[in-house]
């Protein structure tokens, strides 16, 4: 590595965001610069990306760092990736796309995904990925497409998720992580494609369109001409294969310290919960739910669950009061509504109300899978107000964190925090008191990419291994611990009980209420 590659940048293209970040080899942010994602919604449950566009963005997010960095091209040591799990990118004749992906919040293979778990060999699928089917996944989306739209897959030659679909076009090879491999088609003991799992998908056809496994902990491809022309970075730059999006923000927030019991929960749009524990230490729950996601650190894996939507309820609440106020005027903007959330946890009661935070059209996947699945509010009365129910939506997402760990397994001995949420004093007052375990935050601003830049790191050698670069990437920059208020504790395990069985009870409801949509749109 030359003595003037001193930058290492990670790529995270998330769901809504592409973002390109430059770090130093010591970890320190230098830079970021971020395009917009575009994804469309329909009707009949589809959620679908462009490909070509996102390769077009995440380019455009490149060049944009190399605005912000002097002689950046030749500063980079090596450039990784992760983006948005499960979904389903498929790829063709010259590398072409075969149509638009169907994303991670694409509900169309719930009938599929009713159908696999009842067969006989759903529990030996769990089993091996540690994973339950929901309608996220690549291994139930084309299941569904071989059942429903055959003619994608005859013209497939490759099925990848984004960030091998853009490492495709940084690199020109086909490939994917150990993590996403394992958990969809594979078995997390071994990382390596399961004849079990693909089986019992029925996708024994299709297996040929399964990629390479490349780990980016320990080995590189280097940047094409084309891509370099297109980034404006050089040709034959190293570039890492990194891990899904879910367990990258995790190693960069601190879900893997080398301290026993912690766990991390990242509070975005999404709620995801994770825990690092070795291979032989997994609870498989009975449930057959969650996720186990292999670290880029030998035999050791995360647990995880996840809820699909998180602070898109708190934005839900605040949609509503914005557009009920610019009905007589102007309307507050969303960051002056964010900046009253705490003020009125102060004026509400904790534990008065019962909130489900399934707001997502997709239902939920965590600690349940349930695609008809709803956000409901238990409890109302005519003395409660707009604060209350800004409270019940904030505690939701403590049950519903509460809930995840629970189906892991024991409460974490510590709980770190990422996500823009986390910044709430009253959010983090609410989830350690769920729990009832300190919580500390990380100050990593992008601890997705950070976490795909530490393999990179590693990979090219400026790390003897991961746990040393976490040492110096990801340990300083948690923030100091924060008890549980022991006042809230009590009050939160009532409220968890309750929380579990009107989840319980509701859903024939659900089921009640998917049937009259279907009917509404027969």
């Amino acid at each position: 590595m030359p003595d003037s590659s001193d930058v290492i940048i990670g790529v995270d293209a998330g769901t809504s965001v592409i973002k390109a970040v430059a770090f130093d080899l010591s970890g320190r942010q230098l830079a970021a610069s971020s395009v917009r994602n575009r994804y469309v919604m329909g009707a009949d449950g589809s959620a679908t990306q462009s490909l070509p566009q996102t390769w077009a963005d995440c380019a455009r997010a490149l060049r944009g760092l190399a605005e912000k960095i002097p002689a950046l091209a030749q500063r980079t040591a090596a450039l990784a990736l992760t983006g948005q799990g499960d979904g389903t990118w498929l790829a063709g004749k010259g590398n072409a796309a075969v149509s638009d992906a169907w994303l991670w919040l694409d509900a169309r293979a719930a009938p599929t995904v009713r159908r696999l778990s009842a067969g006989a060999g759903e529990r030996a699928r769990f089993e091996a990925t540690g994973t339950g089917l929901n309608t996220c996944q690549q291994g139930s989306q084309l299941a569904h497409m071989a059942a429903t739209c055959p003619e994608l897959l005859d013209q497939a030659e490759v099925a990848l998720h984004c960030k091998d679909w853009l490492f495709l076009n940084l690199t020109g090879v086909r490939a994917t992580d150990p993590s996403e491999a394992s958990f969809t088609f594979g078995d997390f003991r071994n990382r390596r494609y399961s004849d079990t799992v693909i089986s019992a998908l029925g996708l024994q056809p299709h297996r040929h369109l399964l990629p390479e496994i490349i780990d980016g902990a320990q080995e590189t491809r280097p940047l094409t001409p084309e891509a370099a022309e297109a980034t404006g970075l050089l040709a034959g730059t190293p570039v890492s294969l990194g891990y899904v999006d879910m367990v990258m923000t995790a190693l960069g927030a601190g879900v893997h310290t080398g301290d026993a019991g912690a766990a991390c929960s990242t509070i975005g749009s999404t709620g995801v919960h994770t825990r690092a524990v070795t291979s032989d230490q997994v609870h498989l729950n009975a449930e057959g739910t969650g996720y186990v996601i292999c670290l880029p650190v030998p035999d050791m894996v995360t647990q995880v669950q996840t809820n699909m939507a998180a602070t898109l309820n708190i934005d839900w609440a605040l949609a509503l009061a914005e557009e009920l106020i610019g009905e007589f005027g102007e309307a507050p903007s969303h960051a002056d509504l964010v900046g009253r959330i705490d003020g009125w946890m102060d004026k509400s009661r904790p534990g008065a109300l019962v909130y489900h935070p399934y707001i997502s059209e997709a239902g939920e996947r965590g600690p349940f899978v349930n695609a008809d699945a709803r956000a409901s509010l238990v409890g109302l009365n005519a003395a409660h107000r707009f604060p209350d129910v800004i409270r019940a939506v904030v505690e939701g997402l403590g049950m519903a964190a509460r809930d995840c760990y629970a189906a892991m397994g024991e409460m974490p001995s510590e709980l770190r925090l990422t996500g823009g949420a986390a910044r709430s004093g009253a959010l983090r007052r609410v989830l350690a008191a769920s729990l009832n375990t300190p919580v500390r935050v990380s100050s990593r601003e992008e601890a997705g990419a950070a976490g795909c830049a530490m393999m990179a790191a590693v990979a090219i050698g400026a790390y003897a291994d991961m746990d040393a670069c976490i040492a110096q990437w990801t340990t300083p920059l948690l923030g100091g611990s924060e008890a549980p208020d022991p006042g809230l504790v009590p009050v939160y395990d009532t409220l968890f009980t309750t929380y579990r069985q009107a989840r319980d009870g509701l859903a024939p409801v659900w089921d009640g209420l998917a049937a009259a949509r279907t009917a509404e749109g027969a």
